[in-house]
């Protein structure tokens, strides 16, 4: 997870403001930056204590996605808008300008279902065939990208 050590201290900033973004009375909206937030804590404290990705994939959370799409929750409340270049602080993110908050949260829900499946189905994802390093420094990044976004409201 060496990947995530340049990004620390401004990770803590991201965290502390999406805590105070939590407070509006838009429960789905809530629910959805809180485990933002959550996971982005993941990775934080796996990055601080050497986690295992094994670790890291369990404790990584979709849940108010999820429960978002089955009451039809329009994801763009998040933070309307779309993703411009001033938005996107590291290189690997650049192919997301143009993308709204909603198609974001649906990329990382898509990726963190795809770590799961891929350790549930080899016991262990320190097995997989997969680059499992890459899928997660991709959606920790994506991530960071979506809460830095946010931020920009």
């Amino acid at each position: 997870m060496d990947w995530i050590n340049s990004t620390i201290n401004p990770l803590r900033d991201v965290i502390s403001f999406l805590h105070k973004k939590t407070e509006t009375n838009d429960v789905q909206k809530r629910q959805i930056i809180r485990e933002l937030r959550n996971n982005l804590i993941v990775f934080e404290n796996a990055f601080i204590n050497n986690i295992s990705s094994d670790t890291v994939i369990e404790n990584l959370s979709n849940e108010a996605i999820r429960e978002a799409i089955k009451v039809n929750f329009h994801f763009d409340k998040i933070r309307p808008g779309k993703i411009a270049a001033e938005h996107i602080s590291d290189e690997r993110n650049k192919k997301y300008a143009g993308w709204t908050a909603g198609k974001l949260l649906d990329k990382i829900d898509e990726k963190i279902e795809e770590l799961k499946t891929i350790k549930r189905l080899n016991t262990s994802a320190e097995k997989a065939k997969n680059n499992i390093s890459l899928m997660l420094s991709n959606l920790y990044f994506r991530m960071k990208l979506l809460a830095d976004f946010i931020r920009t409201e």
